[in-house]
């Protein structure tokens, strides 16, 4: 039986160790853009000058950002380390790719308004749980139907940024739609199940323990996507959660309708919900948990974007006393 090929095992490993299919493609990719920028040999030849003279051409001659080198590098040592069991040692002579200091683009209250009422559908719905549960665009999506609790007004997080699980709020404005929503949903997805589908994708160490729960309403995504896709893996046809591209495309266009001029996107409302309840008096320690950020150092960051100023401090032209 020959062996199978490096990327199918960098597949396994990831896929082994639970990590996201967003990560499986991504680290592919590197690994893959890796090999072809050192004309095909295999990576068990090359070392530590190889993979910095390659991080160093994409700071250098491809401008990439400071994350996106990170990326290349989480990829390329995850090759090394988990796949083909060599020890990199510490990188030298590496040109960083500079990280640039920005800050977030904040929408006022009447310009989140102005943007969510220029939505409809489940857009609109989306974008504004996005605002009014400080969520990122695939938290929202990823959502379940067990994630919901209306009785706790709370919405569970899985998996999140660094594979955290955190509680948020679920605003009481939005749940009557949401549970009209879910009505719809709950519809398509028993007659999907009449069909001979109703089938979605779950973690792989679910789908061993528990091969039947795919069909599991409460495993049914929230915000289900359109079609069904067909998973050539399993043999299965499957409906996935809604595409990024969906709410993206519908916040660019509601901004523009609007008449905004910032640039504004699905993340735009996760900067709006830590900004705006920071506004409003709250601890930033409860900002923090509810963002699911780390380090507090994160969540600061919005003090610089609060209506007084970086400091919170009012200008004495505006008066004082």
């Amino acid at each position: 039986m020959s062996k199978p090929r490096l990327l199918d095992r960098v597949r396994s490993a990831i896929r082994t160790l639970h990590y996201s299919r967003r990560t499986e493609e991504a680290y592919t990719y590197w690994i893959k853009q890796f090999i072809l920028f050192h004309n095909k040999r295999h990576p068990s030849e090359l070392g530590a000058k190889e993979v910095g003279d390659y991080l160093t051409w994409l700071a250098e001659k491809r401008n990439v950002a400071a994350s996106t080198q990170d990326q290349a590098l989480n990829a390329i040592l995850f090759l090394y380390r988990n796949v083909l069991q060599i020890d990199m040692g510490i990188l030298e002579n590496v040109t960083r790719a500079k990280k640039p200091k920005r800050l977030p683009v904040v929408l006022t209250r009447s310009e989140v308004k102005s943007v969510l009422d220029s939505m409809e559908g489940v857009p609109r719905l989306v974008a504004s749980l996005l605002y009014g549960s400080g969520l990122r665009l695939l938290d929202g999506l990823r959502l379940r139907i067990q994630d919901v609790d209306f009785d706790a007004s709370e919405l569970l997080i899985r998996d999140g940024k660094g594979g955290k699980d955190r509680r948020t709020m679920l605003p009481q404005s939005l749940m009557p739609v949401l549970r009209n929503h879910l009505e719809h949903v709950r519809q398509q997805h028993v007659n999907d199940l009449a069909q001979g589908y109703g089938a979605t994708l779950l973690p792989n160490a679910l789908v061993r323990k528990f091969p039947n729960a795919n069909r599991d309403w409460r495993w049914q995504y929230v915000f289900p996507a359109a079609r069904r896709w067909h998973d050539s893996e399993r043999e299965e046809w499957r409906r996935h959660h809604l595409h990024e591209s969906v709410i993206q495309k519908a916040v660019k266009r509601a901004a523009h309708k609007a008449g905004i001029s910032k640039k504004v996107g699905p993340h735009t409302f996760r900067h709006c919900f830590a900004t705006h309840l920071l506004e409003d008096g709250y601890d930033i320690r409860t900002v923090q948990e509810l963002l699911g950020h780390a380090n507090v150092k994160t969540t600061m960051i919005y003090t610089h974007v609060l209506n007084k100023g970086g400091q919170g401090v009012r200008s004495p032209l505006d008066g004082g006393g």
